[in-house]
């Protein structure tokens, strides 16, 4: 019987980097590429990079990535015969692959059946015990009621952790500590996995404290041959969500790898599977590992599994969707040196790595490493979408070769115009604890204070050095001897350093409670500034635009509103009440109405942004006087939703 599936034209149901990731290997490998796009991405790079492009609906994903009709109607116009899913959106929604087969179009990846088996966390549960794969205790079964959750939930034992049953990544994701905590939880959980999946149902775990994450990637084909290509060590999380990757896991060795891997394989056979997945496993402190659950996808952090074996993960994904045989046995996967991969986020870690979106006026990733992104200056990061803007992939001989060079690279890169994780990035590289091996996916939690110090020194010193460059220097034009004040504002805080501009480019920059520097401009080159502070040579790049003020500085990436010409206001004890939404998205809930009682810290609304649930709390006592918006409204950063008259 002929298995093969041939095809030449290949459209990439995605969008960024992974869109453009997968059109890499692919036109390398001869087919031509389909981009889809909505109408936020209608000038993305992806769409850009692509031989064909097909705009598929509105902003919201549910009006564009998730329309399987629209989807399949692209590939119908542009005469594309294979679909990729990437990884998000639809990638293992299980109708996908069934309505490309019934249009007569290739998926790339698993069969439906595979998708839907695994795609339950329950039912996957139970194929994976009966397939011999141990498996975390819990509660999976079909009664939902709160009261038989909390029953299930007192007979495993606090701490138990919620999991929605329908999909991943930290949504609808609950660890509850103790009893009391429950209901609250609980709902929480239900109302984020409805809002992301489409179902409230949830599963209950023994909460198995600070364990390692593990996962082994594995591919099979359609001919009954099944290989793993080792494993990855995915403990550096925040809200549940993946944040630095590496292979090979310090905590794994080759026995314990091999384990990990037949049953990995074993348990890939039992269920048909075919393509790219990937078997996540609990791994403890006596190196027992537990079943978490199946990604029947290609994952984020497949980069360095394809650093360490030198495979192109993408290329076999296509060579297996055509009905090709794997090109290579157990016995011949062999693995190289060490490498590590940082998710670059738009998010602020300060802020409980609170999702950004807005414009990055300036993208410089350093030469040397592998990044995969779909950037460049200027670009739009939309409110609509996950807060995963790039990927940063160092690989060396040995750990701590890839690190050191993993750090290096990010201290080097510029990603200015919002927040982003890149600093808070290179500070986990280098904490002591990741450094030796140690981290569990408790680190972020356990390391917060020496990874997000009090920022207030480095700002300090940055808007020092910021209002300098921006006064002195040849051509500043501004009256010798005479002091500049300036007033820079970041993390809440407001800094009016004044700058005496010297002759030839030096000056003296001043501020209350610090030491004076003493700057001299050597060189400025469009935005790169050489200069030399307090007798040390070094070089920054200043980007000022109206009223924002961008630094990158000694490693780091520092943001300034310039205040310089603005008013003055006075603070007003208490706040005045007014709660504004922290960034783009739409609204979840309302909590509240007019003339209601509230307390400080109550939540008053839910928003959705990047596919994260965000509760708004009042900030003092008071009554309701008013409430703006309603849920299922679109709001934008900053803007008031409820306005509370306080005590």
């Amino acid at each position: 019987m002929d298995k093969t599936t041939p095809f030449t034209k290949l459209l990439i149901a995605n969008r960024g980097e992974i869109a453009l990731r997968v059109m890499r290997t692919a036109k390398a490998m001869g087919y031509a590429t389909v981009a889809v796009y909505s109408e936020a991405d209608a000038g993305a790079e992806h769409v850009r990079a692509a031989d064909q492009a097909v705009c598929i609906g509105g902003a919201a994903p549910a009006e564009s990535y998730l329309r399987i009709d629209r989807i399949i109607d692209a590939a119908r116009a542009s005469g594309a015969d294979a679909v990729h899913p990437g990884y998000g959106f639809l990638a293992e929604n299980p109708d996908f692959p069934e309505a490309c087969e019934a249009a007569g179009i290739v998926f790339v990846g698993p069969p439906a059946a595979a998708i839907r088996a695994m795609g339950d966390k329950a039912g996957a549960k139970a194929l994976m015990t009966g397939a011999g794969v141990p498996c975390v205790p819990g509660y999976q079964g079909a009664d939902q009621g709160a009261e038989t959750l909390l029953a299930e939930a007192r007979q495993i034992g606090f701490p138990v952790m919620i999991k929605a049953t329908a999909g991943g990544g930290g949504r609808g994701m609950r660890l509850v500590a103790a009893e009391a905590d429950f209901p609250e939880a609980l709902a929480a959980a239900k109302s984020e996995a409805q809002s992301a999946f489409g179902s409230d149902v949830v599963l209950l775990e023994k909460a198995i404290l600070d364990p390692r994450h593990v996962e082994i990637q594995v591919m099979a084909d359609r001919h009954g041959s099944a290989i793993h290509l080792g494993e990855r060590d995915c403990s550096v999380q925040r809200r549940h969500q993946k944040l630095i990757e590496e292979a090979p896991s310090p905590a794994v060795d080759a026995d314990l790898r091999a384990r990990m891997g037949a049953v990995s394989v074993a348990a890939a056979r039992a269920i048909g599977y075919e393509g790219a997945g990937t078997f996540e496993y609990l791994l403890d402190a006596e190196g027992q590992f537990y079943f978490m659950e199946m990604n029947t996808r290609l994952q984020v952090e497949h980069p360095v599994t394809e650093a360490v074996t030198g495979l192109d993960l993408v290329a076999l994904q296509l060579r297996v969707a055509a009905g090709e045989a794997l090109p290579l046995r157990q016995e011949e996967v062999a693995f190289t040196g060490h490498a590590i991969e940082v998710r670059l986020c738009a998010e602020d870690p300060r802020a409980g790595f609170l999702p950004q979106s807005g414009e990055l006026t300036r993208w410089a990733p350093a030469a040397g490493l592998r990044v995969d992104h779909a950037l460049r200056d200027g670009a739009g990061v939309p409110p609509f979408y996950d807060s995963m803007i790039a990927k940063m992939i160092a690989h060396g001989p040995d750990r701590d070769a890839a690190r050191r060079q993993l750090i290096a690279g990010l201290r080097d890169s510029l990603a200015l115009g919002l927040s982003t994780n890149l600093d808070f990035l290179a500070d986990c590289l280098a904490d002591p604890v990741f450094a030796a091996g140690a981290a569990t996916t408790g680190f972020i939690a356990e390391r917060q204070a020496q990874l997000l110090p009090d920022p207030e020194p480095a700002l300090a010193r940055g808007a020092m050095i910021a209002a300098a460059l921006l006064r002195a220097g040849p051509g500043i034009g501004l009256t010798h001897g005479f002091p500049t004040p300036l007033r820079l504002a970041a993390a809440e805080v407001v800094f009016a350093p004044q700058v005496r501009v010297l002759p030839h480019g030096a000056c003296e920059v001043s501020l209350p409670g610090h030491d004076p520097l003493q700057l001299r401009v050597l060189e400025r080159e469009g935005d790169c500034v050489r200069f030399e502070c307090d007798g040390l040579r070094q070089q920054a790049v200043l980007w000022s635009v109206a009223d924002r003020v961008w630094l990158h500085l000694e490693g780091r990436n520092l943001s300034f509103h310039d205040l310089s010409f603005a008013p003055v206001r006075r603070a007003v004890a208490g706040g005045d009440g007014k709660l504004r939404a922290s960034m783009n998205g739409s609204v979840v809930s309302v909590g509240v109405s007019v003339g209601d009682r509230v307390r400080a810290g109550q939540t008053l609304l839910v928003l959705e942004a990047m596919k994260m649930e965000h509760p708004h709390s009042a900030a003092t006592d008071g009554t309701v006087a008013a409430v703006h918006v309603a849920a299922g409204a679109q709001v934008t950063a900053h803007a008031v939703v409820v306005e509370v008259t306080p005590d």
